[in-house]
């Protein structure tokens, strides 16, 4: 039986950028506990970005979370026996969430190079709105602009 809503944890900043942001990807590389080794390929990354770039890490990354984010997801639901795939927008923190979770998920399914390369370049590519998660955000919003016709049955 569900005795409501687990409640929020505050994430705490991290040491070099002073950002919950950054704080909140060191722990989404984090496998199996290693957060020495997460944090080396977050900043590894942010400091390759900043070299190519010319920019501040902090505004790209914010500006890759905004674009590789979508503003609306597909849910499904069981109306009258049958499945719907309903168009819901998506609140901030989820959005960076989803961001986060597609630009790890693309960096790693590539081969051949070191996760700070791989990572970096998937993060330049999503601040130049190309790449595979902004490709990923793309397709979610073209699947629910084809099932808009049932988004009268959102609660």
């Amino acid at each position: 039986m569900r005795r409501g809503q687990a409640p929020k944890r505050k994430i705490e900043a991290d040491i070099k950028y002073q950002s919950a942001l950054v704080a909140k990807f060191i722990n989404y590389i984090m496998k199996s506990g290693s957060k020495v080794i997460a944090r080396g390929i977050v900043y590894g990354a942010l400091d390759e970005i900043e070299k190519k770039l010319g920019k501040k890490a902090l505004e790209v990354l914010d500006q890759v979370s905004r674009n590789a984010g979508p503003e609306l997801e597909l849910r499904s639901r069981r109306i009258g026996g049958a499945n719907y795939q309903i168009p819901y927008p998506v609140k901030s923190e989820r959005r960076v969430t989803l961001a986060l979770r597609w630009i790890i998920e693309a960096a790693r399914s590539k081969k051949g190079k070191s996760m700070i390369e791989k990572l970096s370049q998937e993060m330049i590519d999503a601040f130049n709105n190309t790449g595979v998660a902004v490709k990923k955000k793309m397709d979610t919003h073209r699947m629910a602009d084809a099932n808009k016709a049932f988004a009268h049955f959102a609660w």
